[in-house]
């Protein structure tokens, strides 16, 4: 119910120092500061919160993850050919089960001594107390939401199974988990979820979220509003089943039912700006863009640093052909993606740097253009209007003959694509224009003198007043060469015509 702000101003007014000693009062801050909002800004983990989780570092990987004793699943050397684990049979021979002993014995001392490491790197806390949090499932998916409002789905992927393995039926975990499947479009993973949830607990909104958001992935809206609306009547405050139930009239572009379901979401989720965001989003493509930008404005007064906020203000600038507004509001939100990965850039914004490239093309700076489209490219290299529009920027500057390279390869991708089909066939028009068909063309095709040399009958009458005396000898000789010569003009007349 509470924005932001409104939560940090509560923590700050609580009397912990006053009523607590220094550790208690650390611990406290600690497990309340986990406890508010992600989804308003990118964040970074707060300085106590990843001491305890990653212990110097601040950045989830691997190494970290079995830190806090999860494990992702192993790389797979084939896809067909699942890892299996080595283990001693009461079937092996002395000599294997000896070896599997001892192999098992090395395994165990590098665990030991890893996790000795880990300690020695947590230790490093200005609060021995903290140590006590490393196992808390609390923190975990305080920082799995963190990950996934930061749009790294994979790490936030890892983290979520790693504390399902532990607890496989974690309340707070559960909708982040979902959520995070719906983004990867892991349906496999997410029907098997769903049944074990419906079985074990028919009665809980979770369960019914779980299969709306799958039948969502597999492209079944009608079953997943019905689900989807069972979890909302189980539990009418549960915010992710409004907003999926939401999302799955707007993906059929039902904009009035799905504004109506937002509506909805917007007076139970008082303090989240999300609802206001998507209420905003399908005015836009109502082409209401007076009544889009009055709801941004309202979900930007609850979440003022949120760059989806400011990238939709950007849309609706460039609609407006406000170019420089656009340009302003694209940059901010971009600079606040970044500074969560020191300039790494998840591939989940690749239509904000698109929409860049297509801004800086309308205010005639090309070349910076080419460059957000190909740092579009690098996160979303399937993506034919990001092909498209890099070839676009090339027949502006003249560059034609990588313009057909572009739009081709835009084509191949997206074959229907009108605007790749028209700007090619312009393009080759151009080249046939202004270059030659071959180096050293001439400009005018040159003109050649040849005679033809056409066969007459004259020549037997002349021969035949000649030569009186063998007449029916040459008649004969004259008639068949005649006939040769008729027959040779027959073709060439022939070949001429076709």
């Amino acid at each position: 119910m509470l924005t932001a702000t409104e939560e940090k101003e509560l923590l700050n007014s609580l009397p912990i120092s006053e009523q607590c000693s220094t550790e208690e009062a650390e611990i406290l801050v600690t497990l309340y500061e986990s406890k508010l909002k992600k989804y308003h800004t990118p964040t970074l983990a707060k300085p106590n919160e990843s001491k305890i989780l990653f212990g110097s570092s601040s950045v989830p990987n691997n190494r970290l993850l079995n830190l806090m004793q999860l494990t992702p699943e192993p790389i797979q050397s084939h896809p067909t050919t699942p890892m299996k684990m080595v283990t001693p049979t009461s079937i092996s021979t002395p000599n294997v089960a000896r070896n599997n002993d001892k192999n098992l014995m090395k395994n165990e001392s590098k665990k030991i001594k890893s996790t000795d490491n880990q300690l020695m790197q947590i230790e490093s806390c200005d609060n021995s107390a903290l140590l006590k949090l490393k196992n808390s499932l609390d923190l975990q998916v305080a920082e799995a939401e963190r990950l996934y409002y930061n749009c790294d789905y994979q790490q936030c992927s890892a983290l979520t199974e790693g504390i399902l393995k532990q607890d496989p039926y974690h309340e707070a975990c559960l909708p982040i988990h979902i959520s995070c499947q719906v983004e990867l479009k892991q349906s496999n993973k997410l029907f098997s979820l769903a049944h074990n949830l419906v079985d074990l607990y028919p009665n809980l909104a979770i369960s019914w979220f779980a299969v709306g958001c799958y039948y969502y992935i597999i492209g079944k809206s009608d079953c997943a509003r019905r689900y989807l609306a069972k979890a909302t009547c189980l539990d009418r405050l549960f915010g992710p089943a409004w907003l999926a139930y939401g999302h799955s009239f707007a993906i059929e572009n039902e904009h009035d039912q799905a504004m109506a379901t937002y509506f909805k979401a917007s007076q139970l989720m008082k303090g989240c700006h999300l609802p206001l965001l998507y209420i905003g989003l399908e005015c836009g493509l109502t082409n209401n863009v007076r009544l889009a930008d009055k709801f941004f404005r309202q979900a930007q007064s609850i979440a003022p640093d949120d760059p989806f906020i400011m990238h939709e203000k950007g849309v609706i600038c460039f609609q407006n052909m406000d170019y420089d507004g656009a340009e302003s509001h694209f940059l901010g939100a971009l600079e606040r993606v970044k500074k969560i990965k020191n300039g790494i850039i998840p591939p989940r914004w690749s239509p904000l740097l698109n929409n860049l490239g297509h801004t800086c093309r309308k205010l005639k700076k090309y070349k910076e253009a080419w460059e957000y489209h190909n740092h579009a490219l690098l996160l979303n290299p399937q993506s034919a209007s990001t092909y498209s529009a890099i070839a676009y920027v090339h027949v502006l500057m003249g560059h034609y003959d990588e313009a057909v390279d572009w739009f081709h390869k835009a084509l191949g991708l997206k074959r229907d694509d009108t605007f790749s089909t028209t700007m090619l066939n312009y393009v080759i028009d151009q080249l046939t224009e202004e270059k030659p068909p071959y180096p050293d063309c001439p400009d005018e095709i040159p003109k050649f003198n040849i005679e033809s040399k056409v066969a007459t009958t004259n020549v037997t009458q002349n021969i035949s007043e000649e030569n009186n005396s063998v007449l029916p000898s040459v008649t004969n000789e004259m008639s068949d060469m005649s006939m040769s010569i008729e027959v040779d003009m027959a073709d060439a007349s022939g070949i001429v015509k076709e």
